[in-house]
């Protein structure tokens, strides 16, 4: 299950998705996409969890997709250290509880609903890895690493981190292309 969180369907990460599932296809797996730029759905969780907002068709697809899958594939881009508004929001209006988790009625402690399942983090970025690594500390990765996926029982959980971008040259976009689909049919 891929999850393209780039708003722009055209993007880099869009390339670097279907890469990845054309690698994953070849090596005989089922292959379901969600490019979150081309879904319906509004991202903003405005009751937060004390009220449930409308529930468009988009995001019930996206709850059957995830728990169809065994290993989710997220592509995004890392914007000011995190994840796009877009992906964000996608999260917070799907991984809801009662589907991604359920806090005990007694105690702190929660159930982890989507265990069983692993995930990729395929996270384009401008910042060159060392910076973001030694300087940020992966701040945007161990957000949805621990506190996103690995909450919800989804372990484990590996990232690849694609960058520079801005400035790369046609050649090393393209070996990050031909990576992107080796590890799609390493996966499967």
């Amino acid at each position: 299950m891929l999850i393209v969180g780039h708003p722009d369907p055209e993007s880099y990460c869009a390339a670097l998705a279907a890469r990845y599932a054309a690698g994953a296809e070849r090596s005989g797996a089922d292959v379901r996409v969600l490019e979150l730029g081309r879904l319906a759905f509004d991202p903003v969780l405005k009751f937060g969890y004390r009220q449930r907002m409308e529930w468009e068709d988009d995001l019930a697809g996206a709850q059957e997709a995830i728990r169809w899958a065994e290993h989710l594939v997220f592509v995004y881009p890392n914007w000011w250290g995190t994840m796009p508004a877009l992906l964000k929001g996608f999260i917070d209006r799907v991984f809801l509880p009662g589907f991604a988790f359920r806090y005990r009625e007694r105690g702190k402690l929660w159930d982890k609903l989507l265990k069983g399942r692993s995930a990729r983090l395929i996270v384009t970025m401008d910042t060159p890895p060392l910076i973001n690594r030694w300087m940020y500390g992966h701040a945007g990765h161990k957000v949805m690493k621990r506190n996103i996926l690995q909450f919800c029982g989804i372990r484990p959980v590996r990232v690849t981190e694609i960058g520079p971008v801005r400035g790369s040259t046609e050649q090393k976009r393209s070996a990050w292309l031909d990576k992107a689909e080796r590890l799609g049919e390493r996966q499967a």
